[in-house]
């Protein structure tokens, strides 16, 4: 891999297939900077997290997700906002990865983007899923923020991002992300 290319896990923390934040996710691919690729994870089939399963045997779900977070150089995180929080089947992927050994998200460059249907675009969601990353040594990009406000009214019939300004938001997140990886890196 050169120093100049950037591979991104992007985690939808949604389990709808005709999710906003699936799409807001696919829009992010097409936007990516050269140099960048943002592969998607998938956790509809982690377990609830439950200590007598950890004892027994991590469950394949979750060693596979650890391992698409350690191989990648940095994390998209893309997520609905649920009753002023960051939704439970995140929180749940979250905490089981938190338990593999040589815990994965220490030290991994994080982004943080999503929406909301009302006007404050997910930012509860996003500082709250903000206090995790901290407690587990993640590196959270601070800035630029994309919350996004109405978020259903940003697609086209087909699904596609359509509204110009929030495409803007994510090309500048990415971008960032890009440089803060490369820093991070050095």
């Amino acid at each position: 891999m050169s120093s100049s290319s950037t591979q991104v896990l992007g985690i939808v923390g949604s389990l709808r297939q005709a999710s906003l934040h699936r799409r807001l996710l696919a829009a992010a691919q097409k936007l990516a900077p050269t140099g960048m690729t943002i592969d998607q994870a998938e956790i509809d089939a982690i377990p609830i997290y439950n200590a007598d399963v950890q004892a027994a045997e991590m469950p394949p779900a979750v060693v596979r997700l650890g391992e698409q977070i350690a191989s990648s150089d940095a994390v998209l995180i893309v997520s609905p906002e649920y009753n002023y929080s960051f939704p439970g089947v995140l929180k749940n992927a979250i905490d089981w990865v938190s338990r593999l050994p040589d815990q994965p998200l220490a030290d991994k460059p994080i982004a943080i983007m999503g929406g909301s249907p009302g006007p404050l675009g997910g930012s509860r969601m996003q500082y709250q899923l903000r206090q995790v990353f901290i407690f587990l040594d993640a590196k959270v990009m601070a800035r630029p923020e994309v919350m996004i406000p109405m978020l259903g009214d940003k697609f086209d019939a087909s699904g596609n991002l359509a509204d110009q300004m929030t495409a803007d938001f994510v090309v500048a997140q990415l971008n960032a992300l890009a440089a803060w990886t490369q820093r991070l890196k050095t």
